[in-house]
């Protein structure tokens, strides 16, 4: 059975903050090792008026080898959406799943530009599992939830 899906347009989509260092070349140039990639990536949704929202993508990219730092990759990237979704966790799944899968392609592709300018391998990052990132996120804060001891019951004067 197919569940209803919400639908976006997408409005614009932009380079809100780019950062690339290579504070240790030329020397970072010649490490022949293999370099140890961190990544982390994170999302922040801002509504923008009621039906439009801002989904940003912050992406750290670092790259280390015997104890060097060859390189550390700052993007920030944004989209401008109009959504149309029948409920809250509906306009969920498309604000922190179907957005961000859209601007994926475009991000991936400015950290393989921005590494291969810097004078390395252009870095392709993998594809990433948005969905199963969303149903971590939200499996994390309902055992949040569950993990709260609940209030204890008042006593009553008894008179």
């Amino acid at each position: 059975m197919l569940q209803n899906q919400g639908s976006f347009v997408v409005h614009g989509q932009y380079i809100k903050d780019l950062s690339f260092e290579n504070k240790n070349a030329p020397a970072s140039l010649m490490v022949q090792d293999q370099p140890q990639i961190n990544i982390s990536f994170d999302i922040k949704v801002d509504m923008v008026d009621e039906n439009t929202f801002e989904v940003t993508t912050i992406t750290q990219v670092k790259a280390d080898a015997k104890e060097q730092n060859l390189f550390l990759v700052e993007l920030t990237y944004s989209g401008l959406f109009s959504v149309e979704a029948s409920g809250e966790e509906e306009l969920e799944k498309v604000l922190l799943v179907q957005c961000p899968n859209y601007l994926f392609p475009y991000i991936r592709r400015i950290v393989s530009d921005v590494t291969r300018d810097g004078g390395f391998i252009p870095l392709l990052l993998q594809p990433i599992d948005f969905f199963g990132l969303y149903q971590q996120k939200k499996n994390t804060v309902n055992d949040n939830k569950s993990d709260k001891p609940k209030p204890k019951p008042k006593p009553t004067d008894k008179k």
